[in-house]
């Protein structure tokens, strides 16, 4: 199978539910976001430091999840390929909620605003985070064009907590590594 095709060479895609769309269509737009936040966790976990192997497997299992909200994204509403795809659960923001807890318990708390820095890996993950956001931003903007709630809600719970989870992440990479915390000084 050949990786090139042709077939968008005039600016339009297929929707995994068949539908051929504008690839400046908000709803590519949206599934492009969270395509380049599971890049962007691929190089977080390359950088992550080698006294945390376990973040390697938590940033692997949240890249296939990405990948399963990428499919929701990629199917519109009432398609019968909505039908083939894994129904979203609230067990993946649980999850999430699960390994924030886990972190935050080693943390100092916060007294002021943190500026993105530290580790390499702690600064990557930072960049997800904004990445994380945006996507999440989009995903409101198209649900409220499509005025339906599932499962896109169920999207945009998942994108919420991850950012926290990334934020989080930031912080615990950098006590990992014996790096402080960059504080923003007004």
């Amino acid at each position: 199978m050949k990786i090139y095709t042709g077939s968008g060479d005039r600016g339009k895609t297929s929707l995994f539910s068949g539908e051929r769309v504008s690839k400046g269509d908000l709803r590519i737009e949206a599934y492009g976001d969270v395509d380049e936040l599971n890049a962007m966790l691929g190089a977080l976990a390359a950088t992550a430091p080698p006294e945390a192997p376990e973040l390697g497997e938590e940033i692997r299992r949240i890249q296939s999840d990405l990948f399963h909200l990428g499919a929701w994204l990629a199917t519109t509403p009432d398609s019968p390929s909505a039908g083939m795809l894994k129904k979203l659960s609230e067990d993946a923001a649980r999850l999430l909620e699960a390994d924030i807890d886990r972190m935050e318990n080693g943390l100092p708390a916060l007294t002021g605003f943190i500026l993105p820095g530290g580790h390499r890996a702690a600064a990557w993950a930072h960049v997800a985070r904004t990445i994380c956001r945006r996507a999440e931003r989009r995903v409101v903007v198209l649900t409220e064009r499509e005025n339906h709630a599932e499962p896109l809600s169920a999207v945009l719970v998942y994108l919420n907590r991850l950012s926290d989870y990334l934020f989080v992440l930031s912080r615990h990479i950098n006590r990992i590594a014996g790096v402080e915390d960059i504080l923003w000084k007004p």
